[in-house]
């Protein structure tokens, strides 16, 4: 079984452009991705770019979406220590580094913050390859 870890950009990608993950492929993120994904949906309404209905529908495919959400001591720690490696003002996109490195086999993410720092460290997979 191939793990891929995703970022709440994907996820909400992964909501809104139904790709069903193929057989053989598992999802991973760090237990913030739930709370990341509500404020990315919170502030598209507020913005103006997202009705209300639709959000809290997004929110419901959220639910039902199959992934693994990790937030064990060993993440933590392992997030702590990269954030501090990498120099990060804040430990929060290093926690999803965090589980790329220790729980999956490639991240999906288009954030090139993250991209850059997993070079080296996991290898980076594209959208699509969540379907092949």
């Amino acid at each position: 079984m191939t793990r891929y870890a995703i970022d709440a950009a994907v996820a909400l990608r992964l909501i809104r452009d139904p790709l069903e993950p193929s057989a053989g492929r598992q999802l991973v993120a760090p237990s913030v991705l739930r709370s990341h994904v509500l404020s990315r949906l919170y502030t598209e309404v507020r913005a103006g770019r997202l009705d209300e209905r639709t959000a809290r529908a997004e929110l419901e495919g959220l639910a039902e979406l199959k992934i693994r959400l990790l937030g064990d001591r060993v993440s933590r720690s392992t997030a702590f220590k990269l954030a501090t490696q990498l120099d990060w003002p804040d430990v929060t996109p290093a926690e999803y580094l965090a589980v790329a490195v220790l729980q999956a086999d490639a991240l999906v993410t288009d954030d090139p913050v993250l991209r850059d720092a997993a070079t080296g460290r996991i290898p980076i997979a594209e959208f699509d390859d969540l379907a092949r």
